[in-house]
């Protein structure tokens, strides 16, 4: 059974994801990050704690070697009492250099100490705490083994019809005006799927459904999930007219697939869940420049 995500929790962040990852924590959506910086504000190093509790232990662990990180990173533990049903399970933390000791007490919200970067992360990741809860009598250390989560807010799925104009860059990604927050700050929003695949010509966006909210990397991770109620258990799922892999629960296997923009190709696109106004569209282009006003249109396509 699926443990659920608070907005007490939640409301803390500004963007969260399960499935942005490709690293085996996340598989099923077992894990979750949150992301207290913006889009144009992601190496923010405010790092406060999702849960209130006791620390259990902190250590350092190894990471994967990469040229652009350290080869270690740091695991907090901590013995939850909230909020919510998170109460008796434990937390497992890591991207965080911790101020906090075993036996320290905690409440939601207090600095657990400053976020950093490892090798975990890919160059466009923005900082982030990594957040997976289990049993209080499960190992703690296993990368795998955390209980599904289930985001316990509403998230609204915006239709996007795959253009837009840049409005911040950096080294490694691009980051469109579109889809916006219809109300900031309101509730979470996320690119929406359309509801059910299209067949033959591509539909017009104002004759799409949406469906749910959509989040991973597409394609350069494996998979990805659909967020929110508007899902269904079983099926092909599509973004814009374009299909992009078959939903199994809440999960897609994502198709052989290229995204493109203004036709020619990129890495991909970084889908989350935001509720602050500087959402929109996330491409992930190490090997493409863009600039600020530039427009753009983007499209998935099936390679070969």
């Amino acid at each position: 059974m699926a443990v659920t995500l608070p907005d007490a929790l939640l409301a803390r962040y500004r963007r969260f994801s399960l499935y942005n990852s490709p690293y085996r924590a996340h598989d099923g959506g077992c894990a979750v990050d949150l992301y207290p910086g913006t889009l144009r504000d992601g190496r923010t190093t405010a790092a406060p704690s999702p849960v209130s509790g006791v620390v259990r232990e902190t250590r350092t662990v190894r990471a994967p070697p990469k040229p652009y990180a350290p080869e270690h990173d740091h695991l907090i533990v901590i013995d939850c009492d909230g909020p919510g049903e998170l109460a008796e399970l434990t937390a497992r933390i890591l991207h965080v250099e911790p101020t906090v000791s075993a036996g320290d007490r905690v409440s939601a919200g207090d600095s657990l100490g400053r976020l950093v970067r490892a090798g975990f992360f890919a160059p466009w990741v923005d900082n982030h705490l990594h957040v997976g809860f289990r049993d209080a009598d499960q190992n703690p250390y296993r990368a795998s083994g955390s209980l599904p989560l289930e985001p316990g807010v509403e998230i609204e799925p915006l239709a996007w019809d795959g253009t837009g104009e840049v409005v911040a860059t950096g080294e490694t990604y691009a980051v469109l005006d579109a889809p916006a927050h219809p109300d900031p700050g309101s509730r979470f929003v996320g690119i929406g799927a359309d509801r059910s695949e299209p067949s033959g010509e591509r539909a017009a966006p104002s004759a799409r459904r949406v469906g749910g909210v959509l989040d991973g990397g597409l394609p350069h991770y494996d998979g990805g999930g659909l967020l929110g109620s508007a899902r269904t258990s079983l099926g092909p799922v599509s973004l814009n007219g374009d299909r992009l892999g078959v939903l199994d629960g809440r999960t897609i296997a994502w198709d052989d697939v290229v995204v493109t923009a203004n036709g020619k190709p990129i890495t991909g696109l970084s889908l989350f869940c935001a509720r602050d106004e500087e959402f929109g569209a996330k491409l992930i282009c190490p090997d493409r420049e863009f600039v600020v006003g530039q427009r753009v249109g983007v499209r998935i396509e099936h390679d070969g």
